[in-house]
């Protein structure tokens, strides 16, 4: 299943965001109002709860600087990535679109496409928030 965000423009930097993005507790502050649990675990990874779903731990697996970082699930149980791509548009303006790729069956992939979907487009549109 892939799905993705609008693509949004931020007024800061692609390095800015970059930097931003890579150091996992700003995620708290582009997450949804909704949320119960958000919590640091190292310094790649931390772990976060919306109202009605399981938790989920996400771990920094790639990051290339200025224009790219991937997430990845921390367990095998549900596998995926979240990759935030991130292009310069101008000294102080860059777009940013996140990317969603997972392996689901498709009675899964049919519960949480929605819920998924929703979840990109805040995470995006909390970008400024950077």
């Amino acid at each position: 299943m892939n799905l993705e965000s609008p693509k949004v423009s931020v007024d800061q930097s692609a390095q800015h965001l970059f930097d931003s993005l890579s150091d996992v507790k700003n995620f708290e502050k582009l997450m949804p109002e909704n949320i119960a649990k958000f919590e640091v675990l190292t310094d790649d990874m931390f772990v976060f709860g919306l109202n009605g779903m399981p938790e989920i731990k996400l771990k920094m697996k790639e990051k290339t600087p200025a224009n790219k970082l991937v997430l990845g699930a921390a367990s095998d149980k549900l596998p995926f990535t979240l990759t935030a791509k991130i292009d310069s548009v101008g000294e102080k303006k860059s777009e940013v679109q996140l990317f969603f790729e997972g392996e689901f069956n498709a009675m899964m992939a049919m519960m949480i496409k929605g819920p998924i979907g929703k979840f990109l487009e805040t995470l995006a549109g909390n970008m400024h928030k950077l």
